[in-house]
């Protein structure tokens, strides 16, 4: 139990930023792109209590952690009017990849943070786990929303980018996504995407921080 709680303690900050800059980004790129519906209803804001669904991001996630060890969960989802957007077909996939831009960028800033705290001699471990954690959650939300299945980032970027025909035909999976999504992660089926996915993100973040590196060591 009490390695629960320290787990918690840990993850709780980078979690509540990545959901919170994601959904924001969201609402931020359909505000830019034409759209204002999210802005209108107060979305596009770094107040997290304005993005936090109570089961998904909360109850589910924990209950699953504390039962299973997997952690699973979703943050209330940004309102998007497509057809608003000046290019709809085109500006959807900018509005989708807003988010896990977001949490790229957020790993790469939690990276600084912990290469920042190791270079200074801060020799308490909880902000480098903190930080640790930051990097991890930010990278797995962006290999996560990047996976090409609708109503994910992913889906919404490859339905941008397909034919109008075969675009209408993938976008009617969307009702299923989710169920789709589920069976995937139960079957582990997920993580022949997530996992090179992060990789290539954890890649990426680090060759973007080498000169930093040389810089403090």
């Amino acid at each position: 139990m009490d390695e629960i709680i320290r787990n918690i303690a840990v993850f709780a900050l980078p979690v509540l930023f990545a959901i919170t800059l994601h959904e924001a980004a969201h609402a931020y790129a359909a505000k830019r792109f034409g759209d204002l519906t999210a802005y209108a209803a107060g979305r596009m804001t770094l107040n997290p209590l304005v993005h936090i669904d109570l089961f998904g991001t909360i109850i589910i996630p924990i209950a699953l952690y504390v039962t299973t060890g997997f952690v699973f969960g979703y943050a209330k989802p940004v309102p998007v009017e497509f057809g608003r957007l000046r290019n709809p077909k085109r500006d959807m996939a900018w509005v989708a990849l807003a988010g896990p831009g977001a949490n790229f960028l957020m790993a790469l800033l939690w990276l600084i943070f912990g290469l920042l705290l190791v270079a200074f001699q801060v020799s308490e471990e909880f902000p480098h786990k903190v930080a640790e954690a930051g990097v991890f959650t930010n990278l797995l939300i962006f290999a996560f929303n990047l996976f090409p299945l609708p109503p994910l980032d992913g889906g919404r970027v490859l339905t941008s980018m397909l034919p109008n025909r075969l675009a209408y035909r993938f976008a009617k999976i969307e009702p299923y996504g989710f169920f789709i999504l589920l069976a995937l992660i139960y079957f582990n089926v997920l993580a022949f995407w997530v996992v090179p996915v992060m990789w290539l993100g954890d890649t990426a973040v680090d060759l973007l921080v080498t000169p930093l590196k040389m810089l403090l060591f």
